[in-house]
Order: structure tokens, then sequence, then C-alpha cells
């Protein structure tokens, strides 16, 4: 028998400690755990013992025979088993009867059950009481103990001979709870309360308080958390209409431990049918009062509730409608005495109709009257008549009083701070008293019936305070005389408080109707004496009244009646004012009265020493010179004055003056004669008096800038050069009488000498020579010269004198060709004559007429010569030799090339004789230089000049048009740089002839807070870069930089991927490691691939050698597998797949190991006792 051991451990027990005096094989022990609970019973009753795998299937075929004898008839038993038990945990048994089909039966089987407990499977089992069900909830004492149910089919009243199944042992739990079930209990209608009930398996841990949460979920949307039902028990609320309820329940024990949330839905909430309650009506039922019926709806949501207001018939009882649709009512007149009843009518939001609910109101009382909208119209100033206005209700406004206070308060704070102005009076105006001024008044307004019963009063206060009247005047009048020296006084009526200091100003005017000038003399005065400057104007008179408090009020003015008349005219005093002196002028001195004065007549008299007078011919003017023959006689003057209208008053005569004495010799006039112009002659006429003249001196300066004077000459005359030009002359002249007394030096000066008109006197044209600057000779006159206008014109012919008068016109051959004073001739010029055309200008800018000279001979030509030699490249690989030659007309010039090596050397091209020359291989890592030898038209040849050396010649860098990569950016491809070159010609021969390397660099990016940024990969340095999973996310770039043989680099170029993303996932290299034997562990190894790896999937299968097919080893899904006596003569097969951590998954991959085969040991021993035929059991009794 194999497995004799194994057999023996499920027969006897735990208690079998020794076998054949050995102790228990492990694997033995294994093996026998892999056989089902009932597996000694079947045994002992007489089943075959075969292999593990095989058992389970041939143990129920063992039983099957042993109780299908005593089946009911119809009926065959499918399944006989238990779940494995746990302590606390629901453990249910799974008997299965099926019908036969060929069989028709009448009644359906009945299934009874009894549970068991035993210590083991041989052991006599004890019959658990009152458990009777098909599920059964082992306790803690039940651990390590086996269960037993017997199930006794009935069918119809026959029972029938139990079957049975046996656990295997209870074991322990894991003490986290688990719900076995969730039930929601209650109607599912609005107000309901509904409670959640949850059967927990607590699974060894102690039952605590779970946590229970209710939530509402929409048909449209997620559930959502109600706030604060977290009790297992919950009221539906209007909320939960057409809504699913969620009852969460998470168990939790007594240690803390949390099992598994739970849900359970419910059906969707219906609202209940629609009511009301505690129906009321609000606010006093007194008549003009709104009162409100309101009640407690109830019922989904409210719709358009229906609402019925009905009054009381006295005569009757019966309340009839008075208006509906509103639950607001305004008491009436009408409803005085009566009660008002209040109907609702609750609707839903559906239209359903609920039962309707009533309240009747207390009997309506009549209102007193009652006043609204007070108000205090009229002017708010003393004096004036205001008049309080307000809406009665139940009075009449004619039976109302109203009583008028005064207050110093904008606010009213009770009648005991106001203060009386009148009675109560029925009078509804009031005319503002004096002492109310500065108070804000009040208005007491009581409403009153006709039969004199009054309301409540209502106060009524003004916005702002009684103003007294504005300051103003009631008349306003000027008094007086019209006339110049006459006085006039204003008066004028003040009303509006009491007066502070009014401000009073006079005016003239021109016309009646203008504004006036203000007098300033006499401002803030009642009284005005006309002056000379009112004559002919009308007056006014404006006063402005002011307030003591400050108040302006409107100004008035009055004009006066008629325009202001001039005095008769007359002279108050006349004397004569200056010194008794020949020349000295004597002035008439008077004071004129009388309006305006016009041309007053005025007489001089000369009085000689003996009385007799004569009148001064001649002298008719308010002052007069002594003469020589005023000498010895006195001097008098006669007025008669006269208005500007032409009335006279009385002729005056002053008082004389005098005897004339000589005066010292003086020049009373001096002035220059003669134009103040450079080259004219200037002279002076002077006009002497003080007696005979004599010989008087007379001086000439110049006056310079500085202030110093530069004496010129003491001729009768002065002629003016260009020194004075822009500057003064000074004429000193000096009275000097006949006896020899000098007098008072006069001077004069004249204003600035102006200069003469520009004119060129003479221009002359040195020789002429190419390239030097000709300086033409000139004489200028007239003034400072300033910038002249120089025309320079070539011309091959020679003109005549004729044809200079318009040159550029007088052949066509002429050529204008410079406009500068100096002018340095070109090639053009070479051969030609030059005319030179002066316009001479002076300073100011005013010119002159033209002048115009002519070269003596033709332009000489010069030297040939060359400058400004050097290279520039036209292309890649072509030069151009440029230089500017002068020196007459160039001939046939001579070019060279030369090549300058990196010694220094200059080795002249052979052949290279054109302006332009192309590089060739022989010049590359040169320089290059371009000769060139002038030579003139005549055949004159000049000095050869070499230009500068060209920077070292190379051909073109061999250049990347563009870098592209090969491959994809996902993880585990290659990714290859490729060039790709342009197609031109050079750059093909530059690849082929001059490339030295291509470099390669390869980065990664990083991410920083603003920017991407790469950073090299220092290994990298290849044209190719296998994308690995560090680089997963990243942005690869591959920079390509190419040198030629001379060193040079070109500049990078750069090919950028898109961030790499994973590879598919795979699993490489997998294997099975493990000895082979069927008490080994195996464990499966392989690289994966793909990105980071997330929850690959793992199967272990059993395949039978020489079959395709493979068994699935239930729960082994581990990397580890433990095999075990099932897996021997099998091969192990694990199946890999792969998954990334985003789930996407490989394909599966295999391994699988050789046949699994017995530890050698193991049957070696076996063998070994099966061949001697002895088995020893041994039990830990001994027995």
């Amino acid at each position: 028998m194999p497995h004799l051991e194994a057999a023996s451990i499920l027969l006897v027990g735990p208690t079998l400690k020794k076998f054949n005096d050995r102790d228990l094989s492990r694997e033995e022990l294994a093996l026998a755990k892999r056989y089902p609970t009932h597996t000694a019973l079947c045994i002992r009753d007489g089943w075959e013992f075969s292999r593990p795998e095989h058992a389970a299937d041939s143990i129920f075929r063992f039983l099957f025979e042993q109780w299908k004898d005593h089946f009911p008839p119809g009926y065959l038993l499918k399944e006989a088993s238990l779940d494995k038990p746990f302590e606390e945990d629901a453990c249910r048994c799974h008997i299965v009867f099926v019908q036969e089909s060929t069989l028709s039966i009448d009644s359906d089987i009945i299934l009874k059950y009894k549970w068991f407990l035993g210590e083991r499977t041989l052991s006599n089992f004890t019959a658990i009481p009152d458990v009777n069900g098909e599920v059964y909830w082992p306790k803690h004492g039940d651990i390590n103990k086996i269960l037993k149910v017997e199930c006794i089919p009935v069918l119809g009243e026959t029972e029938y001979p139990p079957i049975f199944a046996i656990s295997s042992p209870v074991a322990g739990g894991n003490g986290i709870p688990k719900v076995v079930n969730l039930e929601v209990h209650g109607e599912l209608v609005e107000g309901n309360v509904i409670k959640g009930h949850a059967k927990v398996a607590w699974c060894g841990g102690t039952p605590g308080k779970g946590v229970a949460s209710w939530l509402r979920k929409r048909w449209n949307s997620s559930p959502v958390v109600i706030a604060g039902a977290e009790d297992e028990e919950y009221q539906l609320t209007l909320d939960d209409i057409d809504s699913s309820l969620v009852f969460m329940y998470t168990p939790v024990t007594e240690e803390g431990a949390k099992g598994e949330p739970q849900y359970k839905y419910t059906d969707f909430v219906k609202a209940a049918a629609p009511s009301v309650n505690n129906v009321r009506i609000v606010g006093d039922a007194v008549e003009r009062n709104v009162i409100r019926g309101v009640g407690n709806y109830f019922g989904g949501r409210e719709g358009p509730s229906k609402f019925e207001w009905l009054r009381e018939n006295k005569e009757t009882g019966d309340f009839l409608i008075v208006t509906s649709g509103t639950p607001e009512y305004t008491l009436m007149k009408e409803d005085v005495g009566r009660r008002l009843a209040f109907v609702y009518i609750p609707i839903n939001f559906e239209g359903q109709e609920g039962e309707s609910v009533s309240i009747v109101s207390g009997t309506v009382r009549q209102a007193p009257p009652k006043v609204t909208n007070v108000k205090i119209i009229g002017d708010l100033r003393e004096n004036s008549k205001i008049t309080v206005t307000g809406a009665v209700m139940g009075g009449t406004e004619g039976s109302s009083r109203v009583q008028w206070f005064k207050t110093n308060s904008s606010t009213l704070n009770g009648e005991n701070e106001l203060e009386a102005m009148s009675t109560s009076k029925v009078a509804k105006a009031f005319r503002i008293p004096l002492g109310a001024v500065g108070c804000y008044i009040v208005a007491k307004y009581t409403p009153m019936t006709p039969n004199g019963e009054s309301g409540e009063s209502v106060y009524v206060i003004t916005e702002r305070v009684v103003e007294t009247l504005p300051p103003s005047l009631n008349f306003l009048s000027i008094t007086g005389d019209y006339s110049e020296g006459g006085i006039l006084t204003a008066s004028y009526g003040y009303i509006g408080g009491q007066e502070g200091k009014s401000i009073y100003n006079w005016y003239l005017h021109e016309v009646e109707n203008d504004m006036g000038t203000l007098i300033h003399e006499v401002s803030g005065l009642l009284q005005y004496r006309v002056t000379k400057d009112a004559i002919g104007k009308f007056i006014s008179f404006q006063c402005i009244p002011v307030r003591d408090d400050g108040i302006v009020g409107e100004p008035r003015t009055c004009l006066g009646q008629e325009r202001i008349r001039p005095g008769s005219p007359r002279l108050l005093a006349l004397q004569i004012v200056g010194d008794a002196v020949e020349g000295t002028i004597l002035s008439v001195e008077k004071n004129y009265w009388g309006g305006e004065e016009g041309d007053s007549v005025f007489r001089w008299f000369q009085t000689s020493s003996d009385g007799s007078q004569c009148e001064i011919r001649g002298a008719s003017s308010s002052s007069y010179m002594p003469t020589v023959d005023d000498i010895g006689f006195f001097i008098s003057v006669s007025c008669e004055p006269v208005r500007n209208d032409w009335a006279r008053g009385p002729i005056v005569l002053s008082e004389q003056i005098g005897p004339i004495v000589a005066g010292p010799p003086t020049c009373q006039s001096l002035e220059f004669l003669g134009s103040i112009m450079e080259g004219q002659r200037l002279s002076f006429i002077a006009s002497y008096i003080g007696g005979e003249r004599g010989d008087c001196l007379h001086e000439w300066f110049r006056l310079k800038a500085n202030g110093i004077k530069e004496k010129l000459s003491s001729d009768e005359f002065l002629d003016l050069t260009l020194d004075d030009v822009g500057r003064s002359i000074e004429l000193v002249y000096t009275p000097i009488r006949k006896d020899g007394i000098k007098g008072t030096p006069r001077s004069i000066i004249s204003d600035e000498i102006s200069p003469a008109d520009p004119v060129g006197l003479a221009l002359v044209i040195p020789d002429c020579h190419q390239n030097q600057e000709i300086v033409p000779q000139k004489t200028y006159f007239g003034g400072q010269e300033g910038v002249g206008k120089y025309t320079w014109h070539r011309t091959k012919t020679k003109p005549n004198g004729l044809d200079l008068i318009d040159i550029s016109s007088s052949s066509e051959d002429v050529v204008m060709c410079g406009q500068t004073f100096t002018y340095t001739p070109s090639l053009e010029d070479v051969g030609a004559y030059l005319v030179l055309q002066w316009l001479p200008t002076r300073v100011d800018g005013q010119s002159g007429k033209p002048l115009v000279a002519i070269s003596s001979s033709e332009v000489i030509p010069a030297p040939p010569a060359v400058s400004s030699v050097h290279v520039k490249q036209l292309t890649s690989g072509i030069y151009s030799g440029e230089g500017e030659y002068s020196g007459g007309y160039e001939g046939s010039s001579l070019f060279s090339w030369y090549r300058e090596t990196s010694d220094g050397t200059i080795i002249l091209i052979n052949g290279a004789n054109h302006k332009t020359y192309e590089v060739t291989d022989a010049d590359y890592n040169s320089r290059l230089l371009f000769g060139y030898t002038p030579l003139r038209s005549d055949s004159v040849v000049g000095e050869l000049k070499l230009s500068e050396p060209t920077e070292i010649v190379f051909p073109e860098l061999p250049m990347v048009e563009m870098l592209a990569l090969t491959g994809k950016a996902i993880e585990g491809d290659v990714l290859t740089a490729v060039e790709v070159i342009s197609k031109s010609e050079i750059q093909q021969c530059v690849w082929s002839k001059y490339k030295k390397d291509v470099c390669y660099q390869w980065f990664f990016s990083s991410e920083t807070e603003d920017r991407k940024s790469f950073e090299p990969l220092p290994s990298q340095r290849s044209c190719s870069f296998k994308v690995c999973f560090e680089d997963i996310g990243r942005c690869l770039k591959c920079e390509c930089i190419v040198t030629d043989v001379f060193g040079r680099s070109s500049e990078p170029v750069y090919a950028e991927t898109a961030p790499v993303l994973p590879g598919i996932p795979r699993i490489d290299k997998l294997e099975i490691e493990g000895r082979g034997f069927h008490t080994n562990l195996y464990a499966v190894r392989g690289t994966y691939f793909g990105g980071k790896e997330g929850k690959s999937k793992i199967q272990w299968l059993r395949s039978m050698v020489g079959s395709p097919d493979l068994i699935s080893i239930p729960g082994e899904t581990g990397r580890m597998y433990e095999a075990n006596v099932d897996d021997v003569g099998y091969r192990l097969v694990a199946i890999y797949t792969p998954v990334r951590e985003d789930g996407i998954e490989g394909q599966p991959v295999s391994a699988s190991t050789e046949p699994i085969a017995v530890e050698h040991d193991v049957y070696k021993e076996v063998k070994q006792k099966l061949d001697i035929g002895s088995v020893k059991f041994e039990d830990s009794h001994g027995v």
C-alpha cells in the first residue's frame, strides 16, 4: 500500500507520534494534510487509499455508493461539503440534491439540518443545540474542533436517512470583522423612519459599535453624504423624495479593528400625501390690520395650495367666502364685530390635493382714528405761514386737532423736551413767530372723530431750523448837487433782522447801463464830493445789506438822475518857474479849475527897467526860453483859462521874473550831417547860445566794444572806413564864447556804422594740378565779408570775356564741378580749364555782383598711384582684388596675386593676373595678397602696392543640414543619429576631402520651475543610443559636431525626441529554480522589461509528461511555490504575465521544470518497508 504512513496518520490522528519506531516523516505529514477531513472515516469503512489529488472525487463516489439506495425517489446527490470554518464566521453547508429529468415529482424536497461538534473525525460528535439551519457560526470554544452536519431529506411526509459532511478543524478568526448581510427595514415614504440592520461575522474580535452613515443618490448623480445622518435609524425628509438612499456600514471591534465597509441601496423614496397642520391666523383682529393665515405643510414639494377667507354672518352664524387665492387679508369696516375663518387646502407639486384644515379668528374690533403721512408744508422762515397735512382714517380731518412746538434738537425725544408755541386747535396753518428762528418746528397731529374720540397722536418735525428773512432794502436814493464840487448823499431803508456792517460803493458810468467803475476813495461812505473825473458821467450808489450774523442780502443799486456837470473855468494860481538866465526855459505853473481844460491862451511880456511892457512876438505856449534880446529885461506871462467846450474864464497875469542875465556858452543842439555808412564822409551842425561865439572845439572818437574811445581827428568832417563798421562814432563839441569862456562840452553818438554794399574787387586762379588743392586769390570790399558763394566750372575750351558773364549757359561743354572756395581738381578736370564764379557776400547775408575768373592753363594730371588696395571675398573660394587709382586716366594697370605661407614667405602665384582669383587646393591654410601696379593711359608706370593679407583661406566647413533620429523614443529601442548633407557640389567635395571626424553627444532633459534644460550623458558619444528604463518621461537630444582636417568645428546641430514612453511589458530569461523533488521550494526568476512593473500575474500549473494539458494549481499565484506529493510525476509550469504599473499587460511567458521526483531518502525508506512487509504504527500513548 503506497503512503501507508500517511494513511496511518489520517486514521490515528494527531496522537500518532512514531511510525515503525521512527519519527513521522515531514513529507507524509504534509501528504496527509492534503486529504479531505472525512478520509479516515472512509478508510475505516473500506475506502481504497489513493493519491491525494484524486481523493476528493474518489471519496465522494465512495459515499455516494453507500447513500444512493436511501435517496428520496427521483433525486440524486450532487454535492455534500462544508465551508472551511473560522471562528465567529459563517460556515455554510453545501448539500445539493438534483431531480432526475425522467421522473415527475409532485412535491419539493425539504432538507433538515443538525450540527455536531467533535475532537477528530473518528471520535464521537456531540450535537450542537438550537442549530438547525444551513449556516453555523463557530464559537471561540470550537477552535481546532471538527464540525459535522447531518442533512435529513424530507419528501412529502417521509423522512429519509441522513447524509453528512465533515469540515476541517475550526480555525481561529483573524480579528477583522466583516459584514455578512446588510438590510434596510422600513417603508420608503417621506416622514417615515427606516433602519439599517447589519449581520456581522466578528471573526474572533469583540463585537463593537460599527460606523453607520446614510447617503442620498439622485438618479443622475453620485451618492452624497447626508450631514448628521450617522445612526442606524434615519427619518426620511423632503430632500430624499425621488432619491435612492445608501446605507453604509463599517463593522468595528472593541479592539479597534475595522472591516470592509458594505453598502445597501434602497428603492426611490416616495412623497407622503399632502397635508397641513398647526394652521393659525397671525395678526391682531383690528380694523385696517393685515392678518395672515399660516400652516406647516407636509407631503413632498408644495404646489399651488389653495387659501380661502370667510366672514361670519351675524344672523345665521354661517361663514360666507370673502376672498380666495392669498394667505393675507386686510380687515375692512364690514368685518368689525364679526369673526373670520381661514381655510388651508394643501396641494403638492404634482397637483394632488390633501384634506383641508380651517381656523376661526376672534371677533374683529373697530380701529381708533389714525393719521398717516403727516407732513409740514411751507417756507421755514420768520413770519412765514406753514401748514400740516395728513391722511386721517377712522375720523375726519376737520375734527382733528394740531398743536405747534419748537425744539433745539433735530430728533424727537418726547413731548417733555418740546416748548409749546400754541394750544391744540383745529386750524392746520401756523405763522412762524420771531422766537422760533433757529429752532425746529414740531407739529402734534391728533386724529379725532366728530363725536370726540381721539386716536394716537403723531409728531412730525421739520428737517431744518427756522431761518430769518434775508437782509434786503426796501428803498434806496441819491440826493445832492450833480456838478463838479457838489456833494451827493445816499439814503436807504434796511429790513431783515438786525443790520450789521452793510457795504457801500459809488460807481461812475459812461452810459446808464454799463457796469461802471468803482470809486475806491469813497467806498464805505454815504456821501461823495463830485470830482473832476466824474464830469460828463452818471454816478450810482450800491448798497449790499449785511445782517449782524454775517448773512449778506441781495445788492441794490440807485443810478443818479443826470450826468455830472463841469464847474466854470478859472485859475486858482499862476506863476513862472525857472531861472532868469538867457537860454534857460521858463515854464508856467498854474492851478486850473472848472471841468476839463481846453486850449488856454498864454502871452509872454517883456518889461524894461522903466516899466514899459511889450508882448514878445511868437511866444504863446506854456514855456519860453529867453534869448540874447531879453538880457536886462523882466519877463511876465498872462493866461486866459479855456474849458474844452470853449467856455472862457477871466485872464490872470503872473508876477514878473528878472532881469534876464546872459547865460554860459552852451551848445543847444548838435546833430550829424551825412550818411552813416562805410566809405561816406560825416560832418555836423551845432546850435550855440551864451553870448557871442568864439572858436569852438570839436573832436571825433570811435567807440569800441569794450567802452574804450579811440580819438580819430579834430577836423570838420570824418571819412568812415571798414574799421568803423559795426561801431559808433562820438562827436564831442565844446562851446567857447568870444571872451574865451568855455561852456559845457556836448556830445552825440551815432548809430552803428553800416557796411557798404559788398563788392568783389579782384579774383585770380593759380596753376591747377590734379589732386592738389587750388586756393584762389581775391579782394573784397563792403563791410565784414561773410560766406560767399563760389561756383567752379570745367570747360574744354577757354571762354572769352563775353562768355564769362553767364558761364553756366555759354557752352554745352561747361560743367559745374564745385561750390566751395577751394577746389581740388579730379580726373574729370584733367586737360580742361577751370572757371570760378564768385558772388561776394557780406556777413549779414547781403550779396553783391558776381565776379568770374578763369585758369591760365589746363589742369595738369597727377603721377599714377593706387591706394586702398584690399581683397574682398565674393563667394566661397573666389576673391576679388580692388584699389583706388589716381593720376590721370588709368591705362592697362597690372594685377598679381601672392600666397603667404604660415612662416611668412610671400610667393607669387603664376598666371594669377586678373582682379578676381579662384582659390585652389594649394592655397588652403595660407593667406592671399593682391598686387596692384598703376599704369596711366600715357604709359607712365606707378609704384606696386600690395594689399593686406587675407584671413587664412579654408574650404567651406562640412555642414550638416539637418540631424534626424531613426528609431522610436520607446524604452528598449535604439535611436540612431543620421546626418543629412547638402547635395551641393562644394559640400559633397568638402565632405569627401576634408572631413576628419563627426562627434556626437547625447543629453537628457531635466525639468525646472520655469524651463526645460538638458544635461549631458557622459558616456554616450556614439551615433546610436539605446533607450533605457531611466529615460522614461525624459526628452532625449543628440548633438552633432563635424570637425575638418584643419581643426575647425561646425556649429552644433541638434535633434530632439518627444518624452520617452515605456516599452511593451515583457519578461525575458524566465526560469524556475528548484532541486526537482516533491519536498523542495521552487521560485520563478526572470528579467522584467517595459516601464515600471506593476502587479504582474503568475500562475503555477502542473503538466503531465507527454500531454499538452495544463492543470491549474488553485491559489498558487506567488513567485514561490512549495512542491508536495501531488506534484510527483508532473512538470511544474509557471505562466508569467508581465503587467506595467499603468495596467498594460504584455504577452505571457511560461517556464517549466523537469518532472518532479520523490525525495531519494523517502523513496528508499518506503520501498524498503514495503519490501519487508512489516509496518509498525505508534501513537502518543504508546499503543
